[in-house]
């Protein structure tokens, strides 16, 4: 049976104005949806716009133009109640699990911060419901009177994910999540949110760099550059046969724990710069790096396109398919 759609994001824009005459483009005409109980992967160089995406679908920036569907509605539009109701159903655990937590509040404190906002439980049962939270990401109910400082990365991380839960959300983005910890810490986060995600029915937004732990994770993954979205895939497909040169680029980087394969197999490596996406110029944003570029690649941007069966491309390549 086929799962419903959760999020849909239309021609999704996000530009800020940095100077007179200057615009840096983040998101740029960027399209992909979300299965309820997916995870979809999102990955690409610091800098390409993951992140601003993933905040502007949260509804934390507002879109410059295009449109954020959830179940139907869309986010940008929303006010008063329905905003109030969108804030609960949709949540964001962020990158740096210290910067995001008030060293002033007590572990309890920050877990409830929302529980309070949208007054979903009061007393005895707001207590009880820290504890279960704390208890559900594997921490105890007694660091529930401690405050962030007294606490590893990885708790830390922990304790962000409680905060996120506490309000019953159907919708996550996790913002690179893992990139802040201890490689070790890595992998318990990752099978923490995908036991969470099976018990609780959970989807996600999972941002990330890490392209081994995110075809772990991921259901599809969407892969971005200089803001704009230049393939996406089921996880299983676009790793195993990858169609923008840009993505066959970053999965040749990912090391494979075999000396004999790793020593055989050849890396792609990219020349050039990455454009400036301030005021970029027409055209593929890949082009000036790419060894397949041709003339049009340099004046006509290449239309993000369905090549084979879900699997979905930006490239002039394969413009003919």
């Amino acid at each position: 049976m086929e799962k419903e759609i959760l999020i849909q994001v239309k021609n999704l824009k996000k530009y800020f104005k940095v100077g007179k005459n200057a615009t840096l483009k983040a998101v740029d005409g960027v399209s992909f949806n979300i299965k309820k109980g997916e995870t979809l992967g999102l990955v690409g160089e610091s800098g390409c716009g993951k992140t601003t995406c993933g905040r502007t679908v949260l509804g934390l920036y507002g879109a410059t133009d295009g449109e954020v569907l959830f179940e139907g509605t869309d986010i940008h539009k929303l006010k008063g109640k329905a905003k109030k109701e969108y804030t609960k159903n949709a949540q964001i655990i962020f990158q740096d699990p210290y910067a995001s937590l008030d060293p002033r509040m007590t572990v309890g404190d920050i877990i409830a911060e929302g529980i309070d906002i949208h007054g979903i439980y009061k007393g005895k049962e707001r207590t009880d419901r820290i504890y279960e939270l704390l208890q559900l990401v594997g921490l105890n109910k007694e660091h529930a009177s401690r405050f962030p400082h007294e606490f590893s990365g990885g708790q830390r991380q922990r304790i962000g994910i409680a905060r996120a839960l506490a309000v019953e959300p159907k919708f996550i983005v996790c913002d690179e999540p893992i990139s802040a910890l201890d490689v070790s810490i890595q992998a318990q986060v990752v099978n923490l949110l995908i036991k969470l995600q099976n018990d609780l029915g959970l989807t996600y937004l999972f941002i990330a760099h890490d392209l081994s732990m995110v075809k772990h994770i991921s259901d599809r993954v969407g892969v971005m550059y200089l803001g704009t979205m230049v393939e996406l895939a089921s996880s299983e497909n676009l790793y195993a046969k990858p169609l923008h040169p840009y993505t066959q680029a970053l999965l040749s980087a990912i090391p494979i724990p075999d000396p004999e394969i790793e020593q055989s197999r050849s890396r792609i490596m990219l020349e050039g710069d990455v454009p400036s996406p301030i005021n970029p110029k027409p055209g593929c944003r890949f082009a000036p790096r790419c060894k397949y570029a041709k003339p049009v690649c340099s004046e006509v941007s290449p239309v993000f396109k369905e090549v084979e069966k879900d699997h979905f491309v930006a490239c002039h390549l394969f413009e003919d398919k």
